[in-house]
């Protein structure tokens, strides 16, 4: 297994890790959701119907509980491009094997892929396989339920409060999007 690992790592003397990545949408649009209220009390839950969204890249690294994250105004190849260039420099000490599905971005022949980083696509329509999906309902269940925000730079406040708070909890990364199948000894 060392053997055929060397292959895909130019610098065989970095540890290999295994990470997901995967793109959210957040925005101004939201979905009322069922809460709590005392009996006989009819709970009241705002919506909005705002169509301006951001994009959250991020890619996690279960075995370490280690996030990297940035938020994006779009999703495409010259966006997928800044966060592999973000994704190589942060985690410069390691050869990193994405897990990615097969968004229009991801399979690209433009994309500029760091050195230090391989992507393996997933099945096509296999979400269930990409543990950072995870990320996404958790974020919107801990920041974003019942919530009208007023502006599009309130959604990225927010977004950055709930993404910091998980980036510095590795135990909750890893209890979220810790499969089996990545509990690859290398």
């Amino acid at each position: 297994m060392k053997e055929a690992l060397a292959t895909l790592d130019p610098d065989a003397d970095r540890p290999v890790l295994i990470m997901a990545e995967d793109e959210g949408r957040f925005g101004r649009l939201n979905d009322p959701r069922r809460a709590w209220a005392p009996e006989d009390v009819r709970p009241i839950a705002p919506q909005q119907i705002v169509r301006e969204y951001v994009y959250v890249f991020a890619a996690v690294a279960p075995s370490v509980g280690r996030m990297s994250s940035l938020i994006l105004p779009f999703a495409n190849t010259e966006m997928m491009n800044l966060f592999l260039d973000h994704l190589g420099r942060d985690f410069k000490d390691f050869f990193a094997l994405v897990l990615i599905d097969q968004a229009g971005w991801h399979v690209s022949n433009q994309l500029k892929i760091p050195e230090n980083i391989r992507l393996i696509p997933l099945p096509p329509h296999s979400p269930e396989l990409n543990p950072s999906e995870h990320i996404w309902d958790e974020v919107r269940e801990k920041g974003f339920i019942n919530q009208v925000f007023p502006s599009l730079d309130e959604v990225e406040q927010r977004l950055c409060r709930e993404l910091v708070a998980l980036e510095n909890d590795p135990g909750r990364i890893q209890s979220m999007t810790s499969f089996p199948y990545l509990k690859v000894t290398l």
